[in-house]
């Protein structure tokens, strides 16, 4: 049985499904306790209420059922940040991470996965493939990318420590169903929505303007989630980390065409004028080891995207 940390979050719920989808079951953990959603109720999925920052709560499930993987998706970084008590949120979101590897270490588990980000790729000049091996800066201009790369870190470090195989998902910019973030760091989810409510897209709270040529690896959420299942099952995995994207850049364009495909008068356009470098994550070593691959382009991703929204749900 597979725990999943912040199973019921985007990712992670994306995740459990297509855990299930493959035959596994899942133990979910969810630090505010919640239902299973309908497409999850029924099935080989069970939710405990934990918050992974405590470590006898977590080592309780334990002793409930018998783990033999984690991944942990829930975030071990002080987001959204506490301006009052910066020292103990960060105190809080590294104890997270070091419980569950106790808890992997007790429990004898046979694979950790832990999400990391695009964001770690920052600072890094030029454009083309991002490679897992390639040298990263030591600045980052977010708390995110600051916490996954200590995370990756340590987790290095408690993996040749324990002999825990350890795995560091470098997760591109994802977006689809359940995305509760919207226009936080990319255009596309708002532009999506706006084209879905038939309004003009708020990208007010992007770091800057958004352009037509401003691009981004977008990867889909159900192919994030299915390369996240891939790597935890996999039999033998020759590398520590993997890019997890699609492998090549979207533009704001790119989004937009498809969108007038599913909604033709939807006032979506952006203006020109963005930076034309286009930097995106190799996924070499993710398709090599897995054998995953892309099942959602840009119209199918959109249109899903649509198709959603329309039937009722928030986001």
């Amino acid at each position: 049985m597979l725990l999943v940390t912040g199973g019921l979050g985007f990712i992670g719920s994306h995740t459990v499904r297509a855990l299930l989808d493959l035959g596994e079951s899942c133990v979910l953990v969810q630090r505010r306790s919640r239902e299973l959603p309908a497409g999850l109720a029924g099935r080989q999925a069970t939710l405990e209420q934990a918050d992974v920052t405590d470590l006898n709560a977590l080592l309780d499930i334990g002793k409930r059922h018998q783990i033999t993987g984690i991944l942990h998706l829930a975030g071990s970084m002080p987001w959204p940040p506490d301006p009052q008590q910066p020292i103990e949120a960060a105190r809080k979101a590294l104890d997270g991470l070091f419980n569950v590897f106790q808890a992997a270490h007790e429990w004898n588990v046979d694979r950790v996965g832990v999400a990391s980000t695009i964001g770690v790729y920052g600072g890094v000049a030029g454009d083309g493939p991002l490679s897992e091996d390639m040298p990263l800066s030591m600045a980052s201009a977010h708390l995110i990318p600051t916490f996954k790369k200590i995370g990756e870190l340590l987790n290095g470090h408690l993996a040749d420590a324990t002999g825990i195989d350890v795995v560091n998902y470098r997760i591109s910019a994802t977006w689809g169903p359940r995305d509760p973030h919207g226009a936080l760091f990319f255009a596309a989810p708002e532009l999506v929505h706006a084209a879905a409510r038939g309004t003009e897209p708020n990208l007010s709270t992007l770091p800057g303007p958004a352009h037509a040529e401003d691009s981004i690896d977008l990867c889909y959420v159900k192919d994030t989630a299915r390369a996240i299942a891939l790597l935890q099952l996999a039999d033998r995995l020759d590398h520590r980390t993997y890019n997890i994207a699609s492998g090549r850049a979207t533009t704001n364009a790119e989004i937009i065409a498809a969108i007038k495909q599913v909604v033709p008068d939807a006032k979506v356009e952006l203006p020109t004028g963005g930076d034309p470098r286009q930097s995106y994550l190799d996924i070499t070593r993710l398709q090599h080891d897995t054998g995953y691959k892309p099942e959602y382009d840009t119209e199918r991703a959109v249109a899903d995207y649509i198709a959603w929204l329309r039937a009722g749900n928030e986001h």
